[in-house]
């Protein structure tokens, strides 16, 4: 094992050092728009790049190379002489000219990459705009890749799904760096306010070996708004109709030449009760968030350098229960009833984060396709909570280190990147009355293989080999193909292998919102007496670009398995408890997704999809469907803006969309009294959402919008609310929404 990861951090000194030609592409118009995926190569030669969505390229310059040829589906193919080594600026023109065109050409929200070996969606910041979001959770109402719904009744929190698996099984990185897990697995989706990402980009199936051994499902990563790009000043107020309140602001400077600073201040709050339903619980909890961010760049473009430096503060509160819960008072007692009334049931959550991270990339100015980059971050997590009568404290504390070498072999169809990463997890937890503590840690190599050819294969294949304390040694194989069938035909083939420790209190909170029993079987293993959760992901997925009355337009269809070789059960068949216990047998989810994306009009844009899920596991009882994941799913959105003229300065924004979930299993309650019994299945139900925005100036716009608007309701989504301290009370039957419709309103103010 020592040998191979040392050959995996040695094989870059192999790859010969070439001179690079660089520059940029785009198209022949007034704002010169960038073409990604334009061909560039030499004349009798296959070495070439193809352009990224800034339309840059850079390929290796010799003496001998003289004709660049530049080609581009749609347009004219130029060759350009090349007589000295300088970046160069190029547009293409379209193959039909008119004596007077007009080219115009947008930016999309959201959208597909044709050229990347990995099935990636990228979400730009202005589809991040249409839910007016105002944290991560709540970013992916737009996306039909993304699964979102409430874990449970009382604490509010989202959880996400992709490919059927919930987010655990999902890598997730702020910047390519592991941030949601461990202790903020739960909740840190809702730590990362929507004004603070750029972009967001999902990518389905197995990640990159660079990334960690961590990803089963899929990686979501998000790239933060930086000083340099983003506003000078910008604000955002938004208030809605079930009294919550958000404040963001970000301030950016110009400290020096090479050194920018940008402030980031989030605060959100809620206290207002509301109980719909009359079952004389909160519908969502009353909670205050302080968030604080101060982001730091340095540009060194004469070196090769840019870099940045992250501080982080959160500190997030949230009280739920019942309507008459007095937390000074009532805190983890039942209240005797006889001196003090009624039973009151109450839950409070108390977060306090703090992070440091930083980010160093250094491109070698001579040879530009060679560069190093160095990632560090440190994080402390403290939670403090209770749950009626249940307690569940946690605290963690990480740090996580990555350096990458990025080089080609011969010439541009080959490239690599490799390094070194060392991860270190303390966790120190209280269950009710007993103590949980571990430390991991680990240390790892990876070698990463790219080969394109420009034309129709793009393959890349990783390797890693980690050392884990707790996991033992162990190698984390990937692959990923893309090949091109015909124009805008698009075919991707993926395999890889996944493996984690499951954090199994950290990640199931909501479970301390019932009655039930926790109990933990098979405790031979390293971790909680468990063993590490390892699994097999393969995906197929076809994208198919055409036009449609002169209209563009795309389908997808996609196809992924993931099959566990084993898993950490979280069983809930026993409605008087909740068992962990090591998988015997077999457990998969199966995913196919098709997608259609058309524009039908000048600037009206349409997505529709439909999703449909296996997802099946062993459970002590047998092989059942996994609770609360609809086998069918179909969503639908629609946006649409005006134009501006010349000389204009105003312009609307409109945006819908609809999400209708099949029937959801929900886990036995047979073993409740019968007025505790829930069906086996729970009703279908459909959501529609929508938002306007007039944007009155470049600084300034309005937007008014609702959630639910057909004020679709879940009845008594807590089963014995009337008995909160009894064995049937559970909180975690959530398959819907609870509030009923919400509408906000808000505004956006920003100073380039």
């Amino acid at each position: 094992m020592k040998n191979i990861l040392c050959i995996l951090l040695i094989l870059p000194l192999f790859a010969l050092c070439q001179t690079q030609l660089t520059g940029t592409i785009s198209e022949d118009n007034t704002s010169k728009s960038p073409l990604p995926g334009a061909n560039v190569f030499w004349l009798g030669t296959k070495v070439g790049d193809v352009t990224n969505f800034e339309g840059e390229f850079s390929i290796p310059y010799k003496k001998e190379y003289s004709k660049l040829v530049i080609s581009f589906v749609g347009y004219k193919a130029d060759t350009l002489t090349i007589l000295d080594f300088k970046p160069i600026k190029h547009s293409l023109k379209p193959t039909r000219e008119l004596d007077e065109i007009k080219i115009t050409s947008r930016k999309k929200a959201s959208s597909t990459s044709y050229l990347s070996a990995q099935n990636i969606i990228t979400v730009s910041s202005d589809e991040l705009l249409k839910a007016a979001c105002c944290n991560l959770s709540e970013s992916f109402e737009t996306n039909p890749s993304i699964d979102v719904n409430f874990a449970d009744a009382v604490t509010g929190t989202r959880q996400i799904k992709m490919l059927g698996l919930t987010s655990p099984y999902i890598l997730i990185t702020k910047e390519n760096i592991p941030s949601i897990r461990g202790a903020s697995q739960a909740f840190g989706l809702s730590f990362i306010p929507g004004t603070w990402v750029e972009s967001i980009q999902i990518t389905k199936g197995a990640g990159s070996v660079v990334n960690g051994y961590e990803s089963i499902a899929g990686q979501i990563n998000t790239e933060l708004v930086k000083p340099t790009t983003d506003d000078k000043l910008f604000v955002n107020l938004y208030a809605a109709s079930n009294s919550r309140l958000e404040l963001n602001t970000h301030l950016n400077t110009k400290v020096s030449d090479k050194w920018d600073t940008g402030i980031y201040l989030h605060g959100s709050t809620l206290n207002t009760k509301h109980d719909v339903n009359n079952d004389g619980f909160l519908d969502m909890p009353l909670y205050n968030q302080i968030n604080l961010m101060n982001r730091w760049q340095y540009t060194n473009p004469e070196k090769g350098l840019v870099s940045f430096i992250n501080l982080k503060y959160l500190n997030d509160e949230k009280q739920s229960g019942q309507i008459d819960f007095n937390p000074d008072v009532d805190r983890l007692t039942t209240n005797n009833p006889v001196l003090s009334g009624d039973e009151v049931w109450g839950s409070e959550i108390d977060t306090e984060r703090y992070e440091v991270s930083a980010k160093l990339g250094y491109v070698n100015a001579e040879l530009p396709w060679q560069s190093v980059g160095v990632q560090a971050a440190y994080s402390g997590h403290q939670q403090d909570s209770y749950f009626g009568l249940k307690q569940y404290n946690i605290e963690h504390n990480s740090l996580y280190a990555n350096a990458i070498y990025n080089s080609i072999i011969s010439d541009s169809r080959h490239k690599i990147k490799t390094g070194i990463s060392y991860a270190y997890d303390r966790y120190n937890e209280l269950v009710n009355s007993t103590n949980f503590s571990r430390i991991e840690n680990s240390i790892g190599g990876f070698l990463e293989y790219n080969y394109f050819n420009l034309d129709k294969l793009n393959v890349t294949a990783g390797l890693r080999i980690d050392r884990h304390n707790l996991l033992g040694t162990f190698l984390t194989p990937r692959l990923h193909m893309r090949y091109t069938t015909w124009e805008k035909g698009v075919f991707r083939a993926s395999v890889g292998r996944g493996k984690r420790s499951a954090n199994i209190f950290a990640e199931n909170q909501k479970l301390f919102a019932t009655s039930r029993n926790i109990n933990i079987l098979n405790t031979n293993g390293r971790i909680y007496g468990l063993d590490p959760e390892i699994a097999w992901n393969y995906g197929v997925s076809f994208l198919q670009g055409f036009r449609v009355l002169g209209r563009k337009g795309e389908v997808t269809a996609d196809f992924y398995r993931t099959s566990f070789k084993n898993q950490v059960v979280v069983d809930y068949e026993n409605a008087q408890e909740v068992n962990f216990y090591n998988l015997e047998g077999d457990s998969y989810a199966n995913s196919f997704q098709i997608e259609l994306h058309y524009e039908p009009l000048d600037r009206f844009n349409m997505r529709l999809a439909y999703k449909n899920y296996d997802v099946k596991t062993q459970f002590n009882s047998g092989k059942l469907e996994r609770p609360l994941t609809p086998k069918h799913r179909f969503f639908a959105n629609a946006s649409y803006e005006t134009s501006l003229e010349e000389g204009e300065t105003g312009q609307w924004k409109f945006d819908a969309t609809y999400n209708w979930l099949g029937a959801q299993r929900f886990s036995s309650t047979q073993n409740n009294p019968v007025q505790y019994q829930l069906p086996e299945f729970s009703p279908t139900v459909g959501t529609f959402n929508a938002q306007i925005t007039k944007v009155f100036s470049p600084k300034f716009e309005v937007y008014l919008g609702g959630e639910n608007i057909f004020n679709i309701r879940q009845n008594n989504p807590i089963v014995s609310a009337d008995n909160p301290f009894g064995s049937s009370f559970d909180t975690t039957f959530v398959y819907g929404p609870i509030f009923g419709a919400n509408y906000f309103t808000g505004l956006r103010f920003k100073i380039k």
